[in-house]
């Protein structure tokens, strides 16, 4: 397929999850708005902390095992090697088990003895406890990197409505009844269940329709014929994990230092931020399986034609969207979440402006992965990672939320910056360089 195809096909998966996720954003705005109004601002933050922790705790123990899918099983699907493919997918499904499993006692534990750190209220350890259990449906991510593989981005693109519309008719009920913190846990903990076995319902219907099933056996080696497959998961999941530094950590930190109010105004700002963005975003999923495809039959030059125009479109898109976050910010959190939210407008900002710097250098990071170089990403995560915590809190008490804001900007384009030198220094410069003619 030519460069143009490729680009196409990027294009029009992205196009696929877009649809979905456009409808998702609006409705994950609106379940949000009526836990907010129902609650009001500092019982939604603690709503924010419980869920925040509970996905904090679901990232740092996630095996990317989708990547690993991607990575170990392309060349096997496209030579229709079954029995190697199915080796791929058990040890994808051994990393989800036990990432989850690990994932709901360290959330557990977490929540019982250190839930005061984080400004959860008295006697809310236990429910925050309890809601770690949805970790078990949050991990999993062999059936995505399955989907994925297959070209099913029409499935894909339906699993967040289907967890943002339970948690919609959910906050609805629960803002006619006056629902509690409680309440509203369930609600958000449905949302993650349904879109779970969506996801694993379709992933397995897949798998039969290509006759991938047959024979499978939970016998046998884990890893036979995949070259260092243990090392390639470890690198991944501490890459994604130090992600959470940027994300559901910093909500953590400016809720434990500035109080439940301000963890609230910090989480809707990160919503519509995320929401706005996630046009360009989505390239990135899209990207992915036409890296891994293109090292196992084309090569790297084309792996970096390909991922130079994403880059391209996404950053433009991305630019435009910044744009507009500066001219219509504060009204559109005032009319979506009510007055008392308008005061995270600037927050917003400095947010989608990190975003946008992301979106710019997105294809650098897939490129090294799909390279099989996922310590190179992981080594500029680290370095980034670190210095972005140990100047979070001092940011955060000297100003604010301003100051996370500021933080998360600055150390975007120190990712961008990193994952750009990597790559030059793992030779792939002239790559690169004939892609941008």
């Amino acid at each position: 397929m030519t460069g143009d195809g490729l680009l196409r096909r990027v294009l029009a998966n992205a196009g696929l999850l877009l649809g979905g996720r456009t409808v998702n954003a609006l409705v994950s705005l609106g379940y949000m708005a009526l836990a907010a109004r129902a609650l009001g601002v500092a019982a939604f933050g603690v709503l924010v902390l419980i869920n925040t922790l509970a996905q904090f705790m679901g990232d740092v123990v996630k095996f990317q095992s989708w990547q690993t899918v991607l990575h170990f099983g392309a060349a096997p699907f496209t030579d229709g090697r079954r029995s190697d493919f199915q080796r791929v997918v058990k040890f994808s499904l051994v990393l989800d088990l036990v990432s989850a499993l690990v994932g709901i006692a360290v959330g557990m534990a977490i929540a019982m003895l250190f839930g005061r750190l984080i400004a959860l209220p008295q006697g809310m350890e236990g429910p925050a406890a309890v809601y770690a259990s949805t970790i078990l449906f949050m991990v999993p991510a062999t059936p995505v990197g399955l989907l994925r593989l297959f070209d099913r981005f029409d499935i894909l693109s339906a699993q967040a409505a289907v967890s943002s519309t339970v948690r919609l008719v959910g906050a609805g009920a629960g803002f006619l009844i006056g629902g509690s913190v409680e309440f509203f846990l369930v609600v958000w903990g449905a949302g993650t269940l349904a879109a779970f076995l969506y996801l694993t319902v379709a992933s397995i219907r897949e798998l039969r329709r290509r006759d991938l099933l047959a024979s499978f056996t939970w016998r046998g080696p884990l890893t036979a014929g995949m070259p260092n497959a243990w090392r390639f998961a470890w690198a991944t999941n501490f890459s994604s994990s130090l992600d959470v530094a940027f994300t559901h950590l910093t909500t953590l930190v400016v809720g434990g230092l500035l109080g439940s109010t301000e963890a609230a105004l910090w989480r809707v700002a990160r919503q519509v931020a995320d929401a706005m963005a996630k046009p360009a975003r989505l390239l990135i999923p899209a990207l992915y399986p036409e890296l891994a495809k293109l090292h196992a039959t084309e090569g790297q030059g084309a792996m970096a034609r390909l991922a130079l125009r994403v880059g391209l479109v996404g950053g433009g898109v991305a630019s435009l969207l910044l744009l507009i976050t500066l001219l219509a910010g504060e009204p559109l959190l005032t009319l979506v979440m009510g007055p008392a939210f308008g005061a995270a407008a600037g927050t917003m900002t400095w947010q989608v402006a990190a975003a946008v710097i992301g979106v710019w250098a997105l294809p650098l990071e897939p490129m090294l992965v799909s390279m099989g170089k996922p310590g190179a990403a992981l080594r500029v995560r680290l370095v980034v990672a670190a210095t972005f915590l140990v100047v979070l809190g001092p940011l955060v008490e000297a100003f604010g939320m301003s100051g996370a804001g500021a933080g998360l900007v600055i150390a975007s384009l120190g990712m961008g910056l990193g994952m750009l030198w990597s790559l030059i220094r793992n030779g792939r410069a002239g790559n690169v360089g004939d892609a941008a003619h």
